[in-house]
């Protein structure tokens, strides 16, 4: 049983994105869907999303990693955001400007102190794999 509503989650989303920190370069994030342990969003690529050669950048696509995952973690039983001990990313396509992209982030395994996250950011109107990335939280307790 999932602790969290869908609704709660939006509402937790939107108040890191309407924040003065760091969290408001994810204002265009939307979220498409939830079910428990997995979370997909979508977002248009735009200007301010992009390194100097006019693609998502990577510190972009890490936030995204980051914060999509930590959803998915949040949208489970234990309804816990943690904290992370490692992320990892692997850069395959670029993304370009006007592209949606759609980020799916899925729970692999959680137990009681650490919890394995999954995101694949694909290209919405192809299907290629622009980035994945893999997530590892302490949930505490």
């Amino acid at each position: 049983m999932v602790s969290m509503s869908l609704n709660s989650l939006k509402q937790i989303m939107r108040a890191m994105m309407d924040s003065s920190g760091f969290d408001r370069v994810l204002s265009k994030v939307e979220i498409v869907s939830a079910a428990p342990g997995k979370v997909v969003c979508e977002m248009k690529v735009e200007e301010e999303h992009t390194n100097r050669g006019g693609t998502l950048h990577g510190g972009m696509t890490a936030t995204l990693v980051d914060v999509i995952s930590t959803s998915a973690i949040m949208y489970s039983e234990r309804g816990a955001p943690g904290v992370s001990v490692d992320m990892n990313i692997t850069y395959m396509n670029a993304a370009k400007i006007g592209e949606d992209v759609l980020i799916t982030a899925q729970v692999l395994k959680q137990g009681k102190t650490l919890a394995f996250a999954t995101v694949d950011l694909t290209n919405k109107a192809n299907g290629k794999m622009i980035a994945q990335g893999r997530h590892t939280k302490h949930l505490g307790g």
